[in-house]
């Protein structure tokens, strides 16, 4: 079960254009995915961070991590996972070197899977649900925009049962709420913009459409004192960690009361190894968990997984747009607002070989 292989696929795959208008940003989404083999012949599949640092992301795969990964057994996930960590801690526990981390040990975990020959949730102990709903994440939009109104109607036709807006101003969340009405959870993602009094003026503005929750409101995220000191303030219940790495972060950001939904991104925080440690934090807090995971490959199929395994989410994020070309020869489907988990082993989705040469990106 020796791993005879690491390698990081850097594609960029332009946003469907029979779809939701997105921004240029979005136009063509950078994605890097982990392909990592073993001597009996079997591919594990995993997915990194690398949103704006897709070659750094990807070469920390190929020049740091592949040696110390190679000859390897892939069984020994929690071994390989610690080793990991250690050997590259002078380069920073958070962010690329972990990103790059987390696409491996997604890796590792899909291997174990088609190797016992289960689907990852019941390798993981079983779910509650083999279902699981779905929210839309909308990007963000000029304020005052009319895409607004028509994407958040639109999302809920197709049966999405709570809406994300990203906009950062009252009266364009407002347009949002007018559109879904009121019977619908509405949610507001401010990308860390604000100071913490900033924030709690805004989330007090804000908070007048009814919000499920305000998303990273202060600058910088990290800043959990401030992000409590929010909270506690105004009563808007606040969700934090998609900007957090490792459990011991989490762990620093509950202690402070920074929020009520904690949102361990699978591609960012370590993988599915790191991902379960902090979905016990936040049950033992008897806080809610609200996974980031705005991706279209292998991390947004682990997080269906874990949605369903930890049985403490109500839904996934979608990001509210599609790709030209599906990643998986599969592709997952959303049907009556909600995602089915794949039954196949491991992750039970397999990459789509044409889009992996198609779109890969030549270094």
């Amino acid at each position: 079960m020796k791993i005879v292989d690491v390698i990081a696929h850097h594609l960029a795959i332009p946003a469907k254009k029979s779809g939701p208008e997105v921004p240029f940003i979005w136009s063509r989404l950078s994605q890097v995915i982990v392909e990592l083999k073993t001597a009996d012949g079997l591919t594990g599949w995993g997915e990194c961070f690398g949103y704006g640092v897709p070659h750094a992301v990807a070469a920390t795969v190929t020049h740091t991590l592949k040696p110390l990964l190679m000859g390897e057994d892939a069984r020994a996930i929690r071994p390989l996972m610690r080793k990991l960590f250690q050997k590259t801690h002078l380069f920073g526990r958070y962010g690329i070197s972990t990103f790059a981390i987390s696409g491996v040990d997604i890796a590792l975990w899909d291997l174990a899977g088609k190797r016992a020959g289960q689907p990852l949730y019941q390798l993981l102990g079983g779910a509650a649900s083999t279902r699981v709903p779905a929210y839309a994440s909308l990007v963000r939009y000029p304020e005052q925009d009319d895409r607004i109104a028509a994407h958040a109607k639109q999302a809920m036709k197709e049966g999405y049962t709570m809406i994300k807006l990203h906009q950062i101003t009252p009266e364009s969340v407002a347009i949002g709420r007018d559109a879904i009405g009121h019977d619908v959870p509405l949610t507001v993602d401010i990308n860390c913009e604000w100071t913490t009094q900033q924030a709690a003026q805004m989330a007090m503005a804000m908070d007048e459409q009814e919000l499920h929750w305000l998303e990273e409101p202060v600058w910088p995220p990290e800043d959990f004192a401030g992000l409590a000191e929010v909270q506690n303030s105004t009563g808007v219940p606040l969700a934090s960690g998609e900007n957090a790495c490792t459990a011991q972060q989490f762990q620093a950001m509950i202690d402070a009361g920074a929020a009520t939904f904690v949102q361990p991104s699978v591609i960012k925080v370590g993988g599915v190894s790191e991902f379960l440690k902090v979905a016990t934090l936040v049950e033992a807090a008897n806080l809610e968990l609200a996974p980031h995971s705005p991706y279209f490959g292998p991390g947004f199929v682990a997080s269906l997984h874990l949605i369903a395994h930890t049985g403490r989410a109500q839904w996934i994020e979608k990001i509210y747009f599609d790709l030209e070309s599906p990643l998986f020869t599969q592709p997952l489907r959303l049907e009556k607002g909600s995602y089915t988990l794949p039954e196949g082993p491991g992750l039970g989705a397999e990459m789509d070989p044409h889009v992996l040469k198609e779109f890969r990106v030549k270094e």
